[in-house]
């Protein structure tokens, strides 16, 4: 069996000094080449592993028969986003690794060809038949953009209600640019929209209009506005000038486009020798954006590199572009008179697994060392905005996020939630899936309650 076909994408040592895309994508050729690699499995183990079962052979089947068109339109039955999900979803996790031919590593590059139908496929706008009722997403990121997507097709009126100047969430504060461009995001939504879904930015549920407004112009309300509250080190120096939680670094580079300054006018502290604590995904795009912006960046993260969250290929491009990796090292304090001057870590080593499933990480007395550093990224993790859910009025977990049922349903009857602020899966793709959910359960909801009034 042939091995996978490579993709093309920009040498290290030229895209760690630009904000460009670092995949350039399948060409055709390559792309009908890789499509060929799939065995057309009669029960294809690959669509159990998607979180919003596209149907993954018959669309590789028309990449391989170059009819991209037709491929592209089996991906939306299932999948609002594609060209965002063939570029950030984990497939090496989930459909990819599900492939039969991963037993051989040689997994059918799953993402790749999503992508090639996204960028070079034309769109159709289905067939939408108008209902009267109405539905209120609060939060314009992937959940919310899925389910209002979905019950847009099934013919309600939607309107989102997002509290940024530009709706998608953490796929435009959070991702760069270099692995998500932002074009293809505002192409994506800009689609949902002419589904007829109605976006208004600059509204913080919960502050310019409430929760309790919403719930009497609305039949129903989903809440999807995701989980953008940085967790902070309990250490010592925490607060020192220099000390960036990972969101406001990313949304100042991304979103707020400081890397373009002074073109736009948001300024950034560049650190000459930075420090990303965390190892997930949110780690690996600060520590690759502090290195474009000029900075000598490390990430201390206190498991093994096999037990790091972020996926292997944004690893494999950090270590690429020259990003230090200290591993089984933990941040005992920062140090610093009037700024950050360095930050003292333990190191550590792993006892027996926790809850997460990955082994506990122990502190080793008497190893501590400094590091040397003028700037701190923190990067380890997010909760949901009080804000919102204290107006709710709904059940929720222990972790503070919104407690739903399998169908995200909240306790409150009509209002449902999905994505990070009730699951904490902290996965494009997985917010999607419950974005999908909600939507059939809203519709559900809908018909029931137009019966009971009937």
């Amino acid at each position: 069996m042939k091995d996978k076909i490579p993709v093309p994408e920009q040498e290290a040592s030229k895209r760690c000094k630009n904000f460009d895309e670092v995949c350039l994508g399948y060409g055709k050729e390559d792309a009908i080449e890789e499509a060929a690699r799939c065995l057309q499995c009669e029960k294809p183990f690959c669509v159990d592993g998607c979180p919003v079962a596209v149907n993954i052979p018959k669309f590789i089947k028309y990449i391989k028969e170059d009819k991209v068109d037709k491929a592209l339109k089996t991906i939306l039955k299932t999948n609002n986003l594609p060209g965002v999900c063939g570029r950030v979803c984990p497939q090496e996790k989930q459909c990819e690794e599900k492939c039969v031919l991963n037993k051989a590593e040689k997994a059918v590059n799953i993402g790749k060809l999503e992508r090639y139908a996204a960028d070079n496929g034309k769109k159709e706008l289905p067939s939408i038949t108008k209902k009267k009722k109405k539905v209120a997403i609060v939060g314009g990121g992937p959940a919310g953009l899925t389910c209002a997507a979905d019950l847009a097709i099934l013919g309600y009126k939607v309107t989102i209600y997002e509290a940024l100047h530009e709706p998608c969430g953490v796929l435009v504060y959070g991702i760069p640019e270099f692995r998500l461009p932002k074009k293809v995001v505002h192409d994506e939504v800009k689609f949902i929209e002419e589904l007829g879904v109605d976006v208004k930015t600059n509204y913080l549920v919960g502050r310019t209009i409430a929760v309790d407004e919403l719930m009497g112009k609305y039949d129903a309300v989903f809440i999807g506005c995701g989980a953008g509250l940085p967790y902070f080190l309990d250490i010592s120096g925490k607060n020192l000038p220099g000390v960036y939680s990972a969101n406001e670094f990313l949304t100042r580079v991304n979103l707020m486009k400081s890397y373009k300054f002074p073109e736009y006018r948001t300024p950034i502290k560049v650190g000459k020798k930075v420090v990303v604590v965390g190892g997930g995904n949110v780690a690996m795009d600060a520590a690759r954006s502090a290195k474009r912006l000029g900075s000598d960046v490390t990430v201390v993260y206190r498991r093994s590199i096999d037990e790091m969250p972020a996926r292997i290929e944004e690893i494999h491009h950090a270590r690429e572009e020259g990003i230090n990796f200290l591993m089984l090292t933990n941040p005992a304090r920062i140090i610093g008179e009037e700024k950050v001057e360095s930050i003292e870590c333990v190191q550590m080593m792993l006892g027996e697994p926790d809850e997460s499933g990955r082994r506990r990480p122990m502190p080793i007395d008497g190893s501590e060392f400094n590091i040397e550093c003028d700037q701190v990224i923190v990067a380890i993790g997010q909760g949901p905005n009080p804000i919102l859910i204290d107006q709710l009025g709904v059940e929720i977990t222990p972790r503070g996020s919104i407690l739903v049922d399998a169908g995200c349903r909240t306790s409150r009857p009509g209002i449902f939630a999905g994505g990070d602020i009730a699951s904490n899966e902290a996965t494009v793709i997985k917010a999607m899936g419950m974005g999908k959910v909600a939507a059939k359960s809203i519709h559900d909801w809908v018909k029931q309650e137009k019966l009971v009034q009937e």
